[in-house]
């Protein structure tokens, strides 16, 4: 077994991107993702490391001495952050020339040649799912025979290796969160939208809708949806009450979690036999969720525990829905949203502007539903064309954008990358601020932030953290526009 380090190397201050993030940049606020996608080869090598070091705010001269009695290094990279982690490996071989470099990630998933071309440091790259993969390298076994990965032979020529199969036993899988316990400070794990501190692990993987912008469906998880077993998760999650008690909320990240309904609801009941959803009961669970989950399904997770949802409602504008392929209707949203509230269920909302058939007339018209809608909490993106999703394949060929890789300010910021004849990127990147101003800054939501802050003392703290972290946050894009 070699003596193998995981991990998420050091990149901008305050940058979320770890393989749990699903836009790799920094937040509005602080807010850190678990690197789940790390920890789950993590738990399949005995005796390895995980260092996320954006998360603790590591730099390079922290981490450095850790790679000198190692054999094995796994990098998750992005590609916002190939550049920097192509550094990291290039400082990791410096420093110890017996090393073996090897990166994960959807980035290198869909571009193994251009990765490997890019650094003589790296020695090879997985494709699609790498979790067997990566324990085949720790294992020792010699890169020739490893399915699915990309690598440099001894004379230095690029090799592609047959695909590996996805993994149909999910439960084949050993849990994550002994990892996070072992190797993280779970602490320094921000979600604006939830209870401090939580853990997040997936139940599945894969996703069924084909959404063109979404990048892990597309590249390895798949859209075949892939699941553990009920009683594995459980288990679980009865290691994270036991094990780790200072946590508060429990957030399930499978992409859709609610696409399978009886799978859910079944869910929901074995959690509520653990307590969850009794009075007095300190944890609270919250998913992922597409807006069309309903009433009566609705009902049963309420009942069970279910605090909050994360929803992607991307656009108010049906249109720009069908583009994407988003297979939601504006009307079943809207409904599905007025179920939540009238059950007590808080959602966090995410909206994304710059879509195919983005014009000023439909981010007037995402802007005034989101408000009619009134989620707890949004979060506002730019579209994003990733490598490997059919929406970086529909903007290069209609010339929406040139193709490079740089969708990040050299400060970590995201930036607006597609530009339409009729909407320019600016524009679009100006309506993000005026987005959030005109949701936050209303009398009804400040005064459901007030009153939230006024009942709960911890609460107050935070928000006025959150405050803080935000102005700054349209601080820094005014720099950057």
């Amino acid at each position: 077994m070699m003596r193998t380090l995981f991990l998420q190397a050091p990149s901008f201050d305050g940058y979320d991107g770890g393989a749990g993030a699903r836009y790799q940049m920094k937040r509005e606020v602080k807010s850190f993702w678990y690197p789940t996608w790390l920890a789950q080869p993590a738990a399949l090598v005995e005796g390895s490391k995980l260092i996320d070091a954006p998360a603790h705010d590591l730099s390079w001269d922290d981490i450095k001495h850790e790679a000198d009695d190692r054999d094995l290094v796994i990098l998750h990279t992005s590609t916002p952050s190939f550049g920097q982690d192509v550094r990291t490996a290039e400082l990791l071989k410096a420093r110890n020339p017996r090393l073996m470099i090897g990166m994960i990630g959807a980035k290198v998933a869909v571009e193994s040649q251009k990765a490997l071309e890019a650094s003589a440091a790296i020695d090879f790259v997985a494709r699609n799912e790498f979790d067997f993969t990566i324990k085949d390298v720790a294992d020792g076994m010699p890169l020739a025979e490893v399915q699915g990965i990309s690598w440099r032979d001894a004379d230095g020529a690029i090799v592609h290796n047959r695909d590996r199969a996805v993994i149909e036993d999910m439960d084949s899988l050993p849990f994550v969160s002994p990892i996070y316990k072992r190797d993280l400070t779970i602490e320094k794990y921000f979600g604006g939208y939830l209870k401090h501190p939580y853990v997040s692990f997936y139940t599945g993987r894969g996703c069924k809708s084909r959404c063109t912008f979404c990048l892990w469906p597309q590249t390895v998880g798949g859209h075949n949806y892939r699941t553990r077993s009920i009683g594995h998760v459980i288990e679980e999650v009865k290691y994270v009450l036991a094990e780790m008690p200072q946590v508060k909320e429990i957030f399930f990240d499978d992409d859709t979690l609610t696409d399978n309904g009886p799978r859910v609801e079944e869910l929901a009941r074995a959690l509520g036999a653990l307590g969850f959803g009794r009075p007095g009961f300190g944890v609270s669970w919250s998913c992922n969720a597409k807006a069309n989950v309903p009433h009566a399904t609705l009902k049963v997770l309420r009942e069970n525990g279910l605090r909050l949802l994360l929803v992607g409602y991307e656009s108010g504008n049906q249109k720009i829905l069908h583009n994407i392929k988003k297979g939601l209707r504006v009307d079943v949203a809207r409904q599905f949203t007025k179920d939540c509230h009238a059950l007590g269920i808080v959602i966090h909302g995410t909206f994304i502007l710059g879509l195919p058939g983005e014009t000023l007339e439909t981010i007037e018209e995402t802007i005034e539903y989101a408000k009619e809608i009134n989620p707890h909490t949004i979060q506002v993106s730019l579209a994003a064309p990733y490598p490997g999703t059919f929406l970086f394949k529909q903007a290069v060929e209609n010339d929406w954008f040139d193709g490079t890789d740089h969708l990040l300010t050299d400060g970590g910021n995201q930036i607006a990358q597609l530009s339409y004849p009729h909407l320019p990127a600016k524009v679009i990147f100006d309506k993000v601020e005026e987005f959030y101003k005109r949701f936050y800054f209303r009398p009804r939501k400040i005064g459901a932030i007030v009153g939230e802050m006024v009942r709960d003392f911890d609460m107050m703290k935070r928000r006025l953290r959150e405050g803080v972290e935000f102005f700054d946050f349209l601080r820094r894009r005014k720099e950057a526009a």
